[in-house]
């Protein structure tokens, strides 16, 4: 039996509720499990405001109209991340600005961010990578110099946190996504967090085909149907009495792979600084680039599923319109691996994925 890269664990509440969300006939985007979902998400994340979306990319497009970002402003964002980020700043007519990666942790370089900062900046989008977080300190104080928006892209970072505090609460706004292969997922979904009132509000209506707050049938602003629905808070509902537990095997996974992928040549990527990954995906670094596609295929035959790391969005024919170097982010993403990375994924698999990956270094 082949080993995925992920697959979610669905072993709570998330039947009963659904079923329960069935028998009351409330299954669009009305419904109890949608509160309960987001008042239990901000309690969790230690945010004010949570609004449920349909998916992770109407979120962060959520978070661009928000924020007023529009045609002309530019907006700094990685290059090293899923094309979700990038592609939401073009939905509303603002400008990508690619910064490269900082060589030890992999996300946003701030030293590389200052360098980009121009007079039409208007915000920094940034990506919890992978489930390490950003050096949101240096990010904040860029933001406060320049006055620019910070939005937090923390797709892959439930369960990650900064100095103690869990990413999501530095910026103006953040993102998450529950699609099937993330940390606590509802199937397709996502979540836009603040602590702002006011964003929280427009927030709201933008998702809702920007109906007005306090008329019936009234719209006063061109929104979007982007809502969640009450099946699938439900099954986020049922995840979040499970989300702990989701962690500490993730964990155990990246321990599992630190502690058996040694004296190869290779690295396991772990944490750096005061911060605590969700580990999202565990991802092993090859010494040289060319072995990447090979050992992938190695494992492929031995059943064993990987991805390669994101490309550098910088690379892709759609956006490149100019040629641009990034040399950090194109070295990580010519060299990386992910690898199996869900919670229930068992010893003896692990075991049998590490005992391949030796086979195919001493063959």
């Amino acid at each position: 039996m082949k080993i995925p890269v992920y697959e979610p664990s669905l072993s709570g509440n998330e039947r009963k509720y659904v079923l329960d969300c069935l028998d009351s006939n409330w299954i669009s985007s009305k419904g109890d499990y949608i509160n309960r979902f987001e008042k239990s998400f901000s309690e969790k994340i230690g945010v004010k405001y949570s609004a449920s979306v349909c998916n992770g990319t109407a979120a962060l497009h959520l978070s661009m109209l928000a924020l007023g970002i529009g045609p002309g402003d530019e907006v700094l964002v990685p290059t090293l991340t899923y094309v979700a980020s990038v592609n939401a700043i073009k939905y509303v007519g603002a400008i990508p600005v690619f910064v490269d990666s900082d060589p030890l942790t992999w996300q946003i370089d701030c030293h590389d961010i200052k360098k980009k900062l121009g007079g039409k900046t208007k915000a920094i989008l940034v990506v919890h990578l992978y489930g390490h977080p950003c050096d949101m300190d240096q990010i904040v104080d860029i933001s406060k110099i320049h006055d620019l928006y910070v939005i937090e892209d923390c797709a892959e970072a439930f369960g990650s946190y900064y100095k103690g505090k869990h990413v999501g609460g530095f910026g103006d706004i953040a993102t998450f996504s529950f699609f099937g292969n993330k940390t606590i997922t509802t199937g397709e979904g996502g979540m836009v967090v603040t602590n702002d009132k006011t964003l929280h509000a427009r927030t709201m209506r933008y998702k809702g085909q920007g109906l007005a707050e306090h008329r019936q049938y009234w719209h006063d602003l061109i929104g979007y149907n982007y809502r969640m629905t009450n099946i699938c808070a439900a099954i986020g509902l049922a995840q979040m009495e499970q989300c702990d537990s989701f962690l500490v095997d993730k964990r155990r996974v990246y321990d599992w792979y630190r502690a058996n992928l040694i004296d190869l040549p290779l690295r396991v990527f772990g944490e750096v600084g005061s911060v605590v990954s969700s580990f999202w995906m565990v991802n092993i670094l090859l010494d040289d680039y060319t072995l990447r596609d090979e050992l992938r295929d190695y494992l492929e035959l031995h059943e064993i599923e990987t991805r390669p790391l994101f490309f550098p969005v910088h690379t892709m024919p759609i956006y490149g319109d100019r040629f641009q170097r990034h040399p950090v982010a194109e070295d990580i993403a010519s060299r990386g691996i992910s690898l199996p990375s869900f919670p229930a994924l068992r010893e003896k698999d692990m075991q049998y994925i590490c005992n391949n990956i030796k086979a195919y270094f001493s063959k």
